[in-house]
């Protein structure tokens, strides 16, 4: 074990993942009847019925990947293969789900299947479904964003919804040992880049309450900020900013927290769930009201999956899916390496773990680049850039910048020959790139392990509607043979 572990009750450790799912199930209940609703609300409750939750997309799609993380493991999780559980398992075709559903299908790799004719990449879908990745990796929240990030790209692409899902997920899995929420946002802020509207919109957010701005004022002044992205109400960066206005103006109650986040209106469901989520993990069990916690029970109720097709049974209830959830991090923190350690004993968290955290912080993970792809190899990874949108017409050209990463770089000390063939659509022809690169180890004068060559695709006279240009890349010394698809619609 590391000298520098921290350590988490595991019993401690388990109540706080249970709060976290009671907390987005009461969230999502009392907001739920007030989707869609764009003017401030007057909201003192619960409207349904007492005894059980509403459905909840928000909580729906991340049984799915509780699913894929004991289907295929950890390090198996990735844009990819979460994307092929899309496809599988997650039925509606809403919005971003659908865009991306649908671009997957004509072959599109995610993140390119998230960009792609997307107008609800700035959208709401993805930061609404991080928990299970903050519970996976408490105290881990440069991890938590990686994966949360792999996650949105699938549907949201290189958007503002994808740092948005890695900003929550930071914060939150911050939140399992810092119990100072400005200091969770902080480390969720570090998580995205400066400069996006992301972190405009928390930053604002942050500033009017530090001024005082009551918090329907501040809404406002939120909303009118954002006004020119999205598709209305439906954006990201102030919805997310709704939330943190929740958890800011609410002050540790979190009856309080969770009205604040529902009368800003506009994605309630969404916002009242992640403050319920967030503070349900800041506070554990004993801090969510025992009245509000028997009103919704511990069901979990799905709209959104399609539980027939699951090979394994979801869970029914908050209790079971802890459970499970719990029954992987440990699984799951060994095969990342982490820093956290869940023990029987008592929690030992050192005081500069803040200073800690935000130092491994990695920002350049929620960067994703537009109409890109990534391919893992297990030995290599190749990601695939193109100049432009996929589409392509007779005697058009597109360019595709391919770049090798050697994964094995800090154990393997061998460096590859690649040798680049390519398989084309009749009529289509290649210019430009190289048919064998050299594939470094790290060192002094390749410190990435990386290296890079650039190809024209051109058509021909005539396309078809799909038009898949494979490369197939064979490095010596290696058993697999690796394809890289690279679809293009006429």
């Amino acid at each position: 074990m590391k000298e520098n572990t921290l350590k988490l009750n595991f019993a401690a450790y388990k109540d706080r993942v249970y709060a976290c799912f009671i907390g987005k199930n009461i969230g999502g209940t009392i907001g739920g009847p007030y989707e869609c609703t764009h003017d401030i609300l007057d909201v003192k409750g619960f409207t349904t019925a007492p005894g059980t939750p509403l459905p909840n997309d928000d909580l729906d799609l991340q049984l799915v990947w509780l699913h894929a993380v004991e289907k295929l493991g950890i390090n198996a999780i990735n844009a990819t293969t979460l994307g092929e559980f899309w496809l599988s398992f997650i039925t509606p075709h809403w919005n971003e789900y659908g865009i991306g559903k649908v671009n997957m299908k004509r072959g599109l790799i995610p993140p390119l299947a998230g960009d792609y004719e997307n107008t609800w990449k700035n959208s709401n879908g993805a930061w609404i479904r991080t928990e299970i990745w903050a519970c996976l990796f408490p105290g881990c929240p440069n991890e938590a964003a990686r994966l949360a990030t792999e996650d949105a790209k699938v549907d949201h692409g290189c958007g503002e919804g994808t740092f948005a899902a890695a900003f929550v997920a930071a914060m939150q899995a911050a939140a399992f040992v810092i119990p100072d929420l400005r200091t969770c946002i902080r480390i969720g802020l570090a998580e995205i880049p400066a400069d996006c509207r992301m972190a405009d919109s928390i930053r604002l957010a942050l500033d009017c309450y530090d001024k005082g701005i009551p918090a329907m004022d501040a809404r406002n002044i939120i909303q009118q900020r954002n006004a020119d992205i999205g598709n209305g109400w439906f954006e990201a960066p102030s919805n997310v900013a709704y939330a943190v206005l929740g958890l800011l103006y609410g002050e540790g109650d979190f009856k309080k927290s969770m009205l604040i986040a529902v009368n800003c209106g506009d994605d309630t469901d969404c916002t009242a769930a992640t403050v319920g989520a967030t503070m349900g993990i800041l506070g554990g069990i004993a801090g969510i009201p025992t009245d509000w916690q028997s009103y919704i029970g511990d069901d979990i109720v799905t709209i959104s999956i399609n539980r027939g097709d699951v090979c394994r049974k979801l869970p029914f209830t908050c209790t079971e899916l802890c459970e499970r959830i719990a029954k992987q991090a440990p699984h799951a923190l060994f095969a990342r390496s982490s820093h956290i350690a869940l023990t029987g004993g008592a929690d030992d968290i050192p005081a500069d773990v803040a200073e800690k955290l935000l130092a491994a912080c990695d920002s350049h993970i929620a960067e994703v680049q537009p109409q890109s792809m990534h391919f893992d190899f297990t030995f290599m990874s190749v990601d695939a850039a193109l100049s432009d949108t996929p589409d392509i017409a007779p005697g058009e050209a597109r360019s595709v910048t391919l770049k090798f990463t050697n994964n094995w770089r800090v154990f393997d000390k061998c460096q590859y020959n690649l040798t680049l063939r390519w398989w084309l659509p009749e009529g289509f022809t290649v210019e430009g790139g190289k048919q064998c690169v050299m594939l470094p180890r790290m060192d002094p004068h390749y410190p990435d392990a990386c290296c890079s060559t650039r190809f024209t695709l051109r058509a021909g006279e005539t396309v078809n509607a799909h038009n898949r240009c494979v490369l197939e890349i064979v490095a010596e010394g290696r058993i697999t043979p690796m394809y890289i698809p690279i679809v293009l619609l006429g």
